[in-house]
This record gives structure tokens, sequence and C-alpha cells, in this order.
């Protein structure tokens, strides 16, 4: 997982098809686990080789759902493709972990590209993490970056056999695990709510340079859950509008309920890319407020103490014949007409609104 565009140096001049990793540091173990249910049949169990498992996707009796974490290994990821036949292309897609999310019919199967979004609460950092799905007449295949049970609410509904998951093939349950990863979605952005909400109450209460990084932050989340969320609303609408036989005629209502969902999240990332914008020109419009008003105070002592100076400066000149020079009471003469010019000045920039009215931002 990562916040920012990865590297692709690796495959620069490799020939279409080539399988070279694009993400963080691969996992040390895959692990496997394998659905295999329909109405009355339930049987779930973890495996860590390829070989062990892919044989009851053949199965036509049962839903088949092969959850793989960390795929990331080569030698595995080629077996699949060899097992599902899939196209060279696909597994290049699903090692490449920057790939923006898509949808593509090859008859016997369809290939699809989401994004998780995991909300890092210790850095308030938005992670990304791929995940792509092979829809086949009788199996779904989920292969994500990590070995984070993510699709834990699915597994739960197929176990206690809530819902009609159990009675739906696996075009019902390709739309569970995407509905799972869109739900997620809300999660996420109510957390990005409450830190904007937080960083608006810091603005008005005292604002500073960290202030700025957190707007900076926030506006880069922003943008990398837009990546993730906007494709999405294509991809679900290129399924509903599908007219592939591997997706039964009573999903389509839930698709497009999905894409219902999609669109509210995107509506939410609006809204906030809006209040993010507005919140850094208040921020530059305090800072600039600010800085006018200490210049407003030194301009209004510099003013206060140029007749003081040319008054010091008159009677600072070394001529002989000078009356006051010889004055016993001249000193202090002086002293007191410097502060009845300061007090007089200070009258008047008061009375016209100056000095003593305290701005808040």
């Amino acid at each position: 997982m990562a916040t920012h565009v990865k590297k692709r140096s690796e495959t620069i001049g490799m020939p279409p098809g080539s399988l070279v990793y694009i993400g963080g540091k691969p996992q040390k173990e895959v692990t496997i686990t394998v659905t295999n249910y329909n109405e009355q049949d339930f049987d779930e169990f973890t495996k860590t080789s390829f070989r062990e498992c892919l044989v009851f996707a053949k199965e036509t009796a049962h839903v088949t759902w092969i959850d793989i974490n960390s795929y990331q290994h080569l030698n595995d990821l080629k077996y699949l493709g060899e097992c599902f036949q899939l196209h060279p292309l696909v597994l290049e897609d699903i090692l490449n972990s920057d790939q923006r999310p898509k949808v593509e019919d090859f008859g016997d199967y369809l290939f699809i590209i989401a994004k998780m979004l995991h909300h890092d609460e210790k850095t308030n950092i938005v992670l990304t993490e791929q995940i792509s799905f092979i829809l086949g007449n009788n199996y779904v295949i989920s292969l994500h970056e990590n070995d984070t049970d993510i699709f834990a609410p699915v597994r739960q509904r197929l176990k206690n056999s809530s819902g009609r998951i159990r009675k739906a093939k696996a075009d019902y349950l390709a739309y569970a695990l995407l509905d799972i990863i869109v739900d997620n979605y809300f999660l996420v952005l109510e957390q990005l709510g409450e830190v904007v909400e937080d960083l608006e109450e810091e603005l008005v209460t005292s604002p500073g340079p960290a202030t700025l990084n957190k707007i900076y932050s926030l506006k880069r989340n922003t943008i990398l859950i837009r990546r993730a969320v906007w494709p999405l609303r294509e991809v679900v609408s290129k399924l509903d509008r599908s007219d592939s036989a591997l997706i039964e005629e009573n999903t389509f209502l839930y698709l497009r309920d999905v894409y219902d969902h999609v669109t509210i999240a995107m509506d939410s990332i609006e809204t906030y890319r809006d209040i993010l914008s507005g919140i850094l020109d208040i921020y530059l419009s305090s800072i600039s407020n600010r800085l006018n008003e200490v210049m407003k105070v030194l301009t209004i002592i510099a003013t206060i103490f140029i007749p003081l100076t040319f008054i010091a400066g008159v009677y600072g000149m070394n001529f002989k014949y000078m009356p006051e020079l010889e004055w016993h009471y001249g000193y202090f003469m002086i002293i007191g007409i410097m502060l009845s010019v300061a007090l007089i000045m200070l009258h008047f920039f008061k009375r016209r609104g100056w000095i003593g009215k305290r701005r808040t931002f």
C-alpha cells in the first residue's frame, strides 16, 4: 500500500504480459482461503499452495470463492493463469498495483479491479490496496496485496447462511465483495470528515504553520480517495449494463444499488474538496490579515515617533544661541511637549478606529 503512484521503471522495454510486481515489499507467505458452498453445504479451509486448492473451482455443484492474500509470488500466479486460462495481460494487471479500477469481459470470465481504502489514524494518511477479482461461471477469485481480512463480513454471512448469498450464484458473491469495498469508503470518509471538523476549529482558534501542513495532507488524501472512487463508478456502471452470461438478471438490481453508493461517496469527496479549498483560502487570508495587523501597529508606532524625532533632532543641534537650552525648565518642557504630541496622536488614531479594535479570523 502506498499514497503515491508506484514506479514502473522495471517494466520499461518489456513485452506485454511480463510479470513484474509493482508495489510494496512482497509478503513472505501466500495465504489462500477457499470457501466452497451452496444452499445446503458449506466448507472453508486455508492453504498455502495453489495446487492444493484450485481444483475445487472445477466443481459445478458449488460456488467456490478463492481468496488470495499476498499474491506477489510469480510462480504461483503463473500457475493460477494456466489453471484458469487467464490472459497474460490479466496477470500483468494483477501485479501492477497502481492499476486504475476497471472491468474487462473475456467471455469465460470477468476481470475486475477495485481499490480498497484504509485510514491510518496515527499518521492521518489514507492508504490504498488493489483488489483484483476474477468472476467465472461458478467461482470467484479475489486477490489483494496484504494479509488483512477485509472480507470478513461476507465470510461470516456465508457461514451463517444469512440473506440470499448462499442461494445465489458466483455473480452475487462478486457483488457482495464489491459492496464491502464501497461501504468501507464511507468509513474512511467519516474519519476524514472528523479531521476536517477539527481542522476548521483549529483554524478559528489558533492557526499556525502546522495547520497548513494538515491542510495539504488532507488535500492529498482527498485526491487519492477520488482516484480510487471515481473510476469505480464507471466499473459498476459497465457491470450493470453488461450482457455477460455470468451475471444474472436479479443481480443487476444490487449492482445499481452499489452504483448509487459510489455516487454518494463521490458527492462527499467533492464536498470535502470544496471545504478544504475554502479552508486553505481562509488560512491564507488569516495569515495575510495578521501580517497586516502587525504592519499597522508598526506603522502607528513609527508615525508617533516621527514628530518626536523631529523635536529631539531640532534641540539636538549644537547651535550656541538657542534660548531654550539655557532655560532651567527647558528639558521638562520638551519632554512634556513630546508626551502631549504622542497622546494627541493616539487619541486621533483611536477616534478614527485605527487602533483599539481587535479583529479575529
